[in-house]
């Protein structure tokens, strides 16, 4: 499928599309955004007058019909990912999904399949394959400046417990039948699906889970070893009960010449240490974190190049996730 023009609906235009992502559609060439949705008519209304969008619904299948519209970009929570995917492909509209691509791997599949069928390509906004300071961590890897890859050890603390005053009503994103797990599946699947960008896919993974704040039913602590198909190990625990001073976010690259470290939410410089010493590499971030994903999307989409978050990668983050939390 070739587009000469790129014409956007979002569906969701909640705070993810505020400066992340929303204001970078219109920015990159032959990108449009014609019509966005939400439920609720009258922020659906205001958030097209702040960003100088023309069209506004509050149901989902009157923006996907559409006809002015051919692409779609979905940014809702994960529950309903695979029902607008399904709909917004039959309709033989592009896809852009927000991460992670679904609740489930069996979800993601559908999702492709769907796509596949109509002919329709299916992108995953796992944006950070596209960002400086991650390509640099990558460039670092394949010219050999820290040797062979033996292991990769994550650590991610953060201090995501819920108020008194959340508690009647929880955000999505620790109730599993919305998000498919807690924060584990929200944030982890952004630190494996890079990994399989550096490494290719995991092959097996084991855990151990505990819901230790018992603020809510998904778990709040995970531990997991896992190993990719090309022989690296892996190790990583996750825990979003701590207090604010004792946070955390590193990854650790391990070789047989030197280490890299990382964060994957923080700005921090990448710090790489071999037998040189220890040097710290910055890298700026872009204003909208995903524009450089989605100028790869509409490059893509012309023929004028080839984007590499797609379903079949984004779907493999899922399947870690599903193995890591022991859903079959």
């Amino acid at each position: 499928m070739k587009l000469e023009s790129v014409r956007w609906g979002f569906i969701g235009c909640g705070d993810v599309t505020e400066v992340k992502s929303g204001p970078a559609f219109n920015k990159v060439p032959n990108s449009q955004v014609v019509a966005v949705m939400r439920r609720n008519e009258e922020k659906a209304k205001d958030y097209a007058f702040r960003h100088g969008i023309p069209k506004w619904y509050n149901y989902a299948d009157k923006l996907i019909n559409d006809p002015d519209i051919n692409a779609i970009y979905i940014a809702t929570p994960p529950s309903s990912h695979c029902e607008y995917t399904l709909k917004a492909a039959k309709a033989n509209k592009t896809v852009y999904v927000e991460k992670p691509m679904a609740r489930t791997h069996e979800e993601c599949l559908k999702m492709i399949k769907a796509c596949k069928d109509n002919d329709v390509p299916l992108f995953v906004a796992y944006y950070r394959r596209y960002l400086p300071k991650f390509l640099k961590v990558k460039e670092l890897i394949e010219k050999d400046v820290i040797g062979n890859v033996s292991f990769i050890k994550i650590l991610l603390l953060k201090d995501l417990r819920i108020k008194n005053d959340q508690k009647e009503n929880l955000p999505w994103r620790v109730v599993p039948e919305i998000s498919g797990g807690g924060h584990f599946i929200d944030l982890a699947s952004h630190q494996f699906d890079y990994l399989d960008f550096l490494f290719g896919p995991v092959l097996t993974a084991n855990s151990f889970k505990k819901n230790i704040s018992k603020n809510y039913n998904a778990e709040d602590y995970i531990s997991a070893g896992f190993e990719f198909k090309n022989g690296v190990m892996g190790s990583g625990v996750w825990y979003f009960s701590v207090a604010e001073e004792f946070e955390k976010d590193k990854i650790e690259i391990v070789g047989e010449k030197g280490r890299i470290i990382f964060s994957t939410f923080d700005t921090d410089p990448i710090k790489l240490i071999t037998k040189h010493g220890t040097k710290r590499i910055t890298e700026n971030f872009p204003e909208n974190v995903q524009l450089p994903l989605i100028q790869a999307m509409v490059d893509n989409l012309r023929d004028n190049g080839k984007c590499y978050s797609t379903g079949e990668s984004g779907s493999r983050a899922n399947r870690v996730i599903d193995m890591i939390q022991n859903i079959n």
